[in-house]
């Protein structure tokens, strides 16, 4: 990567350690997150407001952050935010080193970029890479992006969630959400549009207001030769109440034919919590109905 040094420096003195501890009956942790989280945050501003990834601050009874030097601070959970992903921390400490975070709209495939992670207390790990993705994800557990950036990124994968994704100029571009080394050597990143968004919501409210709330089913799916399959559901969510079961081909929501599941959320992003989705379901050669009350990704998480 054609960088200065500086350009690192400025990015890894704004790069803090997140630390959260979650009571083992949060029901975050029966879905694979643990008790004990550690990721990566990044200081915005200079009076301590942090950017992270939501799902490191769900359930958290408390979250330490740890600064390059080594000072650690207990951090207060600002926002949390379930349609981008994204969160906001606050620790009690001006006069910060920070990082700009600005919009993927001049960002093309082929871009320089790199990263920097915490790996625990005072390191910290650059990665250099380039942009291979500009485009719109969506994943198993019901969430979408418009639009997302990956980044191609070494085999290392040690405290990448919520870590800045930069250009040259050391300015935030994303912010890092999956990390795919282990599979195919690829960041995904939460663009800086979305941070732009929803930052002064989150920091006045803790939480979106102007954007509708979307309607929730708490089912995995993934899509097989133009069927919607689920692959499970989240334990005590909406539609293990219902009956969804693991294995289900997923025909049509409300009347209407679905065989992609990115259909499936724009058909759930159309609804709000509190409407009844209506499944059309074929389990053992048997087609029926499945009606499901929706909520609020907040509430089950809360």
């Amino acid at each position: 990567m054609n960088a200065p040094p500086f350009v690192f420096d400025k990015v890894v003195r704004a790069t803090v350690g997140v630390h959260s501890n979650i009571p083992a009956t949060h029901v975050s942790t029966a879905i694979g997150l643990g008790t004990d989280r550690r990721g990566t945050g990044t200081v915005i501003s200079s009076d301590g407001l942090i950017l992270t990834v939501h799902y490191l601050l769900l359930g958290a009874q408390n979250v330490i952050v740890t600064l390059p030097g080594g000072e650690q601070y207990e951090a207060k959970i600002v926002g949390k935010d379930y349609t981008t992903g994204l969160g906001l921390l606050k620790i009690e400490r001006g006069n910060l080193p920070f990082v700009e975070v600005v919009s993927t709209e001049g960002c093309v495939v082929g871009q320089d970029a790199f990263t920097v992670s915490s790996m625990g207390g005072e390191k910290r790990c650059a990665d250099c890479g380039v942009i291979t993705y500009l485009g719109p994800f969506d994943a198993v557990w019901e969430f979408v992006l418009d639009k997302c950036v990956c980044v191609t990124a070494s085999s290392l994968n040690i405290g990448m969630s919520g870590g800045p994704i930069c250009n040259i100029k050391a300015q935030v571009i994303a912010v890092s959400y999956l990390n795919f080394a282990d599979l195919s050597r690829a960041i995904l990143g939460v663009p800086g549009d979305n941070v732009l968004t929803v930052r002064d919501e989150l920091t006045k409210f803790g939480r979106r207001v102007t954007a509708a709330p979307r309607a929730w089913l708490g089912v995995l799916s993934y899509t097989l030769r133009e069927h919607v399959v689920v692959a499970g559901v989240m334990p005590g969510g909406p539609g293990e109440k219902a009956g969804l079961q693991q294995g289900d081909l997923l025909l049509a929501i409300n009347g209407n034919d679905v065989n992609d599941r990115r259909l499936l959320y724009e058909a759930l992003r159309d609804h709000s919590p509190g409407e009844h989705i209506n499944l059309k379901v074929l389990r053992n050669s048997r087609v029926f109905q499945i009606e499901i009350p929706s909520i609020r990704a907040e509430d089950y998480f809360a």
